[in-house]
């Protein structure tokens, strides 16, 4: 629960919106808010529908997880790109072909609930290709909006 609170604190700090910074656990008496293992079996389904779309070779699909706003925020490489628009074209670029898009599959992934309407995710990512096999860690911002989980922002790194 100090983990929890913590998180939460720093998320607070970092300048995300005030009800990210609610408890951890929901009020009792709210059946309406779906329970932790609920919502950790929606993120793990959010994130197998990227491999799934990514696998496809469908960028615009692997988008879909992410929120579609000016201010989404993406940092890899040393560099932050904001904005939905700008992330995919990051993606069409970076990725143009099905031979660099390789195939996808991420692991290893911690779903912490921070409210009822906010989550972190950490987790390891694997690329295969023809010629090599890229890989790292991410870590992602999840916020309930209208019922669905979106990544409002993710940080990944690649391994040297």
């Amino acid at each position: 629960m100090r983990q929890t609170i913590l998180a939460a604190t720093a998320l607070c700090l970092a300048g995300f919106s005030v009800t990210a910074c609610q408890t951890a656990e929901p009020a009792a008496a709210d059946a309406s808010v779906p329970s932790v293992a609920e919502d950790e079996a929606a993120i793990t389904a959010l994130l197998d529908r990227q491999d799934e779309a990514w696998n496809a070779g469908d960028i615009e699909g692997f988008m879909d997880g992410y929120w579609q706003s000016p201010e989404l925020r993406f940092a890899s490489g040393g560099t932050v790109v904001r904005g939905y628009a700008p992330t995919l074209e990051r993606y069409r670029t970076r990725y143009s072909s099905r031979a660099a898009m390789g195939t996808l599959d991420t692991s290893d992934l911690e779903i912490v609930r921070l409210s009822p309407d906010a989550a972190i995710v950490h987790g390891r990512w694997q690329l295969e290709r023809e010629n090599d096999t890229p890989g790292g860690l991410f870590t992602l911002v999840l916020r309930r909006m209208d019922g669905e989980w979106k990544i409002i922002s993710d940080t990944t790194t690649s391994a040297d």
